[in-house]
């Protein structure tokens, strides 16, 4: 097989002059067990530390992370790129690209700033103009204590989970709306002004928003929102109204924030884009692991409107993704190492479903790198950066349970990036500046100690040529 190798440059510490093509056995075979052999300097660049291919033409995009840009490459000969249109303004520290599957355009996130960017590809698989993503919220940030008398003054909306969530009194609020107000639109939550206008008892609606009376499904959405219950949308009386409420498909329907005794930041945190994955049904996923979310976006002629988005527990970090066969979203986390497991609902929202650690073998402080699957979607593959090491997960049920299987050597230090072929498994070694093969294990899945070595600069990244 052959594979371009994007890398960090000295610009980053980094060894990497630019994109490398590489061969791992035979060129044109699919296996790559083989000899690693190097095949030449395929251009230079400044820390193109992540590729990704258009679907249907020879051209490679390549994050330029030292640069801020994203750049097209297109093929001109063997193992040759050349430039290929202009560069786009990206971000601080662009890190990862994702193309959509009909070529349209992609997507890059950005560590430094927390930027996600749409870039619409022209019909040569040139870049055009970048158009940013709504920036992220940290669900964890403690906000400013709400000025309740002027959120209900004047026009506009007022979402009464938003209030609660910034720890409003739910007594304060049922006392002002049950004054004299002309608001009337809650939006996000529903009118509860309507209550008050029904002659409700403003004690009574207090009550239910701090949870403690859910007697009809009314109350229950009330006391889920008052008490930042995991997710109260999962009843699907309560999913009509927020429907109704927002009027619209592609209005962003929040998970629930998390609850007053969780952990929160002492001090703001920054927000660090770091992945993106197209999803069946036209849904964009993206992290952030600075802030423990996964986001999903639809596309749109304006690019990526906001959809909605998963909280995963504080300080997790969620960083790359893969998708498995059975439609389960695996998100492996950099700072906790462990990977969680997310399941699309009937409604076309995603939500948590269980997380384990990915090895419970490996040591603390190690961070979490890259997540992969095998082919058949039996085994996952987790690199863990600390004790450089592969953690090997099975695959079992319907896809939605893992267990741990083995945590072997990786063979390199810093595995930034690795790539599962049918027979072998390839391991970028950044901080070694080298790439290895690990011969896989036919039965198990388990990865055997490095069969072949190939020194190359600062490796970041394997991309399977075309």
């Amino acid at each position: 097989m052959k594979f371009w190798i994007g890398g960090w440059g000295p610009a980053q510490g980094g060894e990497s002059e630019g994109i490398s093509l590489v061969t791992a056995g035979e060129a044109e075979s699919t296996l790559s067990g083989g000899m690693l052999a190097h095949r030449g300097l395929a251009t230079p660049a400044e820390s193109p530390s992540w590729l990704a291919a258009h679907p249907n033409r020879d051209v490679v995009y390549a994050a330029l992370e030292a640069d801020g840009r994203v750049t097209a490459f297109a093929r001109t000969g063997e193992a040759s790129l050349a430039r290929h249109g202009d560069a786009v303004e990206a971000g601080a520290a662009v890190c990862h690209i994702a193309v959509a599957d009909d070529g349209s355009h992609l997507v890059a996130s950005c560590w430094g700033d927390g930027r996600v960017v749409h870039v619409p590809l022209r019909a040569d698989g040139s870049l055009g103009a970048p158009s940013l993503g709504e920036a992220a919220a940290d669900p964890y940030a403690t906000a400013p204590e709400p000025d309740l008398a002027a959120a209900l003054e004047g026009e506009g909306t007022v979402d009464a989970q938003d209030l609660l969530r910034q720890g409003a009194d739910p007594t304060e609020i049922a006392a002002l709306l049950a004054g004299e107000t002309e608001r009337t639109d809650w939006s996000g939550a529903m009118d509860l002004r309507a209550l008050v206008d029904g002659d409700a008892d403003p004690s009574r609606i207090a009550a239910m928003l701090a949870g403690n009376e859910a007697d009809d499904g009314l109350a229950g959405l009330l006391a889920a929102l008052g008490q930042g219950a995991a997710d109260p949308f999962d009843d699907p009386a309560v999913r009509g109204i927020l429907q109704a409420a927002h009027g619209r498909e592609g209005d962003i329907l929040h998970s629930a924030a998390p609850a007053p005794s969780e952990p929160r930041p002492s001090e703001p945190r920054p927000s660090r884009a770091h992945a993106a994955l197209f999803l069946p049904g036209g849904l964009v996923a993206t992290t952030d692991l600075g802030y423990d979310l996964v986001r999903f976006w639809r596309d749109s002629p304006r690019g990526l409107v906001p959809h909605h988005e998963v909280v995963l527990p504080f300080g997790t970090g969620p960083r790359h993704m893969v998708l498995h066969p059975s439609g389960y979203l695996y998100v492996l986390t950099e700072f906790s190492g462990e990977i969680f497991v997310l399941a699309r609902r009937p409604d076309g929202r995603w939500a948590l479903q269980s997380g384990t650690p990915a090895s419970r073998a490996s040591l603390p402080g190690d961070t979490g790198a890259e997540i992969a699957r095998s082919r058949d979607g039996e085994s996952l593959y987790a690199g863990l950066r600390g004790s450089d090491t592969i953690a090997v997960l099975r695959v079992r049920g319907d896809g939605g349970v893992l267990d741990q299987v083995a945590l072997v050597e990786a063979g390199v230090a810093t595995p930034r990036h690795h790539f599962v072929g049918r027979d072998a498994l390839l391991v970028a070694g950044q901080g070694s500046n080298e790439i290895v093969s690990l011969p896989l294990d036919t039965r198990t899945g388990v990865p055997a100690r490095p069969r072949h070595r190939l020194a190359v600069g600062s490796p970041t990244h394997l991309l399977p040529t075309r």
